[in-house]
């Protein structure tokens, strides 16, 4: 019994993503296994998104509470950026979106100058979007 893979010509054999070929048989690219990668990709964007807008409102009470000097200039920084970050996410389909994505982050780094939290979640977020940006780059090609 050979497993279920016993079609003639290797019809009915699964390959890897290493192993992806064309139906000449010579190598193709790498197939992700996904069934629609612009999707995915399309999803784990926005949801880091979404999750970056999630924790910049959530943490506006502990910077206050620890003795964050935040005035209403630096919360009214936040929410944009938080507003900014929910409608980014909406917007994944658009070719352009990933760059404001990255410009975000930027602009996240920069709210660093308002308090050094506001940097410490700049550094985490830009790190999380990069990592996106590999997952894209690697799953997209």
């Amino acid at each position: 019994m050979t497993g279920g893979n016993d079609a003639p010509g290797g019809a009915g054999r699964t390959s890897g993503p290493e192993e992806a070929s064309r139906p000449d048989g010579s190598p193709g690219p790498r197939r992700s296994g996904l069934r629609d990668p612009q999707r995915a990709v399309r999803g784990l964007g926005a949801g880091t998104l979404a999750l970056e807008a999630l924790v910049l409102l959530l943490a506006l009470q502990p910077i206050r509470m620890v003795g964050g000097d935040l005035g209403g200039a630096a919360i009214g920084v936040v929410v944009a950026l938080a507003v900014a970050a929910v409608g980014l996410a909406g917007m994944m389909r658009r070719p352009w979106a990933w760059h404001a994505g990255t410009a975000l982050q930027g602009l996240l780094l920069l709210s660093g100058l308002l308090h050094w939290s506001l940097f410490v979640l700049g550094v985490i977020f830009a790190l999380v979007w990069a990592y996106a940006w590999h997952v894209r780059r690697v799953i997209l090609g």
